[in-house]
């Protein structure tokens, strides 16, 4: 098995993630883009495999897939370097439905950190419940856009099963969503496991919940088979804001405007996202949380195409 971890600045994060990693899974390969803080040193002083790359070289779906492919594991496993396992044996938890022939993918359990305010903590329970799955391609008339739904924050890949779909494809985001949905295309499946946990999550500004929605946004309307396979989200996020109220209720009520807000943002960002296709690039990175993509060669060659 290979565990892989993108990093940028890191240093905040790295140590408690080897510490609890490494005694147990030494081959950890770090891919940095140019830190300029201690993660290049953390790496070395524990003897961490790391290889440098360009800040504007990385990509979310290229870089993962240029450095799977180096490998000769059966299991290419990925954190980002943000995600801090609860417990050591978070990769035997991760990777036995792999291991029991039951899944191609699996994921974790992303739980939020101490303190954490509640539009920082509903997402987690939200999209990870209690109970563990296994979805496969018959299940999207239950689940829809969840069906499909990974995070390389914290998961795991049978390497043959992603060489048979070509791998990652280079892409501005949810490189882990898009491949997903061609394993499940192919017949395979994907597991939830709740047991795998790691801490995780992210106090956003309305800002920022803008251009990630409309970075969704845009590579959903570059791929429209997936919407076609499981329909639009909005009802996925008419539930979401609906659970999202009843909390708020049972906590406080006053935030409800700022949820309301938020909603909103997201779901102006999402459409923008989807129907930018045809805007000026000046346009797109302004509005996207990735300035650097819209002048890379990823851009150029991002692979839209059906696997239908």
């Amino acid at each position: 098995m290979l565990i892989i971890i993108p990093t940028y600045n890191a240093e905040p994060y790295l140590q408690e993630i080897i510490n609890k990693l490494e005694k147990h899974h030494p081959e950890i390969l770090i891919v940095d883009s140019n830190s300029i803080d201690n993660t290049v040193s953390i790496a070395k002083s524990n003897n961490i495999n790391i290889i440098k790359i360009g800040q504007h070289s990385f990509n979310h779906g290229a870089t993962r897939e240029k450095y799977r492919k180096s490998t000769s594991s059966d299991i290419v496993i990925y954190f980002t370097q943000d995600a801090i396992p609860v417990e050591p044996n978070i990769i035997e938890k991760l990777t036995k439905p792999l291991i029991e022939g039951k899944a191609s993918v699996s994921y974790g359990r992303q739980i939020p950190r101490s303190g954490a305010n509640i539009f920082e903590a509903f997402p987690r329970m939200f999209n990870y419940g209690n109970d563990p799955q296994i979805r496969s391609i018959n299940d999207v008339d239950r689940y829809g856009v969840h069906t499909f739904f990974c995070s390389n924050s914290c998961a795991a890949y049978l390497n043959n099963d992603l060489d048979e779909i070509g791998g990652f494809k280079p892409t501005l985001t949810n490189e882990d969503y898009f491949a997903v949905a061609e394993l499940l295309i192919n017949g395979k499946k994907i597991a939830y496991v709740p047991n795998a946990q790691v801490i995780h999550s992210h106090s956003y500004t309305l800002k920022d919940e803008f251009k990630r929605y409309f970075d969704t946004g845009y590579v959903r309307a570059e791929r429209p088979w997936v919407q076609e396979l499981v329909g639009d989200a909005e009802k996925m996020g008419m539930k979401y804001f609906s659970e999202l109220t009843k909390s708020i209720f049972n906590k406080n009520i006053l935030l409800l405007p700022y949820a309301i807000s938020q909603t909103i943002i997201k779901f102006l960002g999402f459409k923008f996202g989807y129907n930018a296709l045809k805007f000026p690039n000046w346009i797109k990175k302004i509005m996207s949380g990735q300035k650097y993509y819209w002048d890379s060669p990823y851009y150029l060659n991002s692979n839209k195409d059906t696997p239908l």
